[in-house]
């Protein structure tokens, strides 16, 4: 076999092969094998029937189609494998039959995308500003509140609803005069002025006693009646008034394992400066990602942008709104947005990702980045907490989808992003300089997640992660096959 590659543009390319015909010979002698398995002449055992009889009944040509598409597949990937295109080709080709005869050479071209050859700037000069970590009194109140407001109790009233108490209410939607299917709703605990219903209800409940009834219009934003005006009626079954505990020294003693509101007061403040250094973080990756995208060409391969637009709307239509209860129509009016919007900030967004997938593999290859097991183990963990499911789950979903190493290139990409990071000049709104080596572990998972967030829902390794699985093995699994990637990758 002979073939050779033309380059047709930066992202796709021509490869042209020719076969000898005594290289389709095993091709040709298991198409026989196989057509005589599927047929039946008089005369013959099924899986007897001679060549030359195949070709009478069924025709020669029916023979050479079977041997040539089996053929196809291996003398494609030969030409890729001698072109060295192995690590760069995207999806699959288009397949051209250019010349064959029975007892003559094969020849056909194969054209396909391919990843393009990016080189990344001097990206040491970008110089980025994020909000400076900073915690005002306001902020450690709203967070002892919030506290103290899981710790209320409530007590049944004899008198009218108001603002703060809670009340338990039936439920019963009707759109048209119709109830809905899923409109009846029993017993459901609501604190009046929480606006975690229904649009509407406050004013519909406030004033009622224990027994009082009201009907109210609202748009119902799930179920069978999404995007739909219904009229609810609503029963309360119990008006219940909420007591806040005391701020006090005893609370922080029943709230947490502080001895006095000072200590807890502190321990609050901690906390939130964590949150802050971690937003910190996460807005300094996604500035310098944006950067250094902007300073990067990247040509974009054409199919793979259509597949990657394809597959973000499939994924919003057939997964996302039937669990929000939405359609195009509810979707684009709760959004704001046209279709033609909404194609357009897809296609963006389909775009960075490619771009951010490309300029952070090829980082990857020229820091020499390798990705080890402790590292897959924690980005495993945070992955599974994020898709809802155990880690044994998930890891079972990822070895059973052989998705390890997919994941072994999100920790790759997020590593490449924090070598940048950490090479540019990070300032906060202080104007003060931002270390963020001071913060590794908050750095490495903000750079894992910045670089996850705009990565291609298409890869060419199939979906991004499992969306879900049967508990399982535990995870030692994934780590055997994670560290089988890493040999690979290294």
């Amino acid at each position: 076999m002979k073939s050779a590659v033309e380059t047709l543009n930066p992202t796709r390319v021509r490869l042209t092969v020719e076969v000898p015909f005594e290289e389709l010979k095993p091709s040709l002698d298991a198409a026989y094998k196989k057509i005589n398995q599927q047929v039946t002449v008089p005369g013959f055992r099924k899986g007897k029937i001679p060549a030359r009889v195949i070709d009478q009944r069924f025709g020669r040509g029916a023979v050479l189609e079977e041997a040539i598409n089996e053929a196809l597949p291996k003398f494609y990937t030969e030409a890729v494998t001698e072109g060295e295109l192995s690590e760069s080709v995207l999806g699959q080709p288009d397949v051209d039959i250019t010349e064959f005869n029975d007892g003559d050479e094969l020849k056909f071209t194969a054209e396909v995308e391919i990843r393009p050859t990016i080189e990344i700037p001097d990206y040491t000069g970008i110089e980025v500003t994020v909000d400076a970590v900073e915690v005002p009194e306001e902020d450690v109140d709203t967070s002892l509140e919030q506290l103290r407001d899981r710790f209320a109790t409530t007590t049944p009233v004899e008198r009218a609803a108001a603002e703060g108490d809670v009340v338990v209410v039936d439920l019963q939607a009707s759109v048209d005069g119709n109830v809905l299917d899923d409109g009846v709703a029993t017993g459901v605990s609501y604190t009046i002025g929480s606006g975690q219903l229904l649009d509407g209800i406050d004013e519909a409940v406030t004033g009622l006693e224990k027994g009082g009834s009201a009907t109210f219009t609202s748009s119902l934003s799930g179920g069978t009646g999404a995007g739909q005006e219904a009229e609810v009626k609503v029963d309360v079954t119990d008006v219940q008034a909420r007591e806040l505990p005391e701020l006090d020294d005893e609370f922080a003693q029943l709230a947490s394992e502080f001895d006095t509101l000072e200590e807890l007061r502190a321990d609050s403040r901690k906390r939130l400066e964590r949150i802050k250094s971690y937003d910190q973080a996460t807005q300094a990756q996604e500035k310098v990602l944006d950067a250094l995208i902007e300073l990067t060409e990247v040509p974009i391969p054409e199919k793979l942008l259509e597949s990657e637009i394809e597959t973000r709307t499939h994924n919003l239509e057939h997964h996302q709104f039937p669990a929000l209860g939405l359609n195009w129509d509810t979707y684009l009016e709760r959004e704001g947005k046209t279709r033609e919007e909404f194609d357009a900030e897809v296609s963006e967004q389909a775009v960075k990702g490619i771009k951010t997938q490309f300029i952070l593999d090829e980082l990857v290859k020229t820091e020499k980045l390798s990705v080890n097991q402790e590292e897959l183990t924690e980005h495993l963990m945070r992955r599974a907490q994020s898709s809802g499911m155990s880690p044994e789950q998930f890891a079972q979903a990822v070895v059973e989808g052989n998705q390890v190493q997919l994941l072994v290139g999100e920790v790759a990409r997020g590593k490449a992003l924090a070598v940048v990071v950490e090479a540019v000049k990070v300032t906060d709104s202080n104007g003060e300089v931002v270390d963020l080596s001071d913060e590794e572990d908050d750095e490495d998972e903000a750079a894992a997640e910045a670089a996850d967030e705009d990565a291609p829902e298409a890869a060419e390794a199939g979906e991004d992660a499992p969306e879900a699985a049967e508990a399982g093995e535990d995870a030692p699994e994934a780590s055997e096959a994670a560290d089988s990637a890493e040999a690979d990758k290294s």
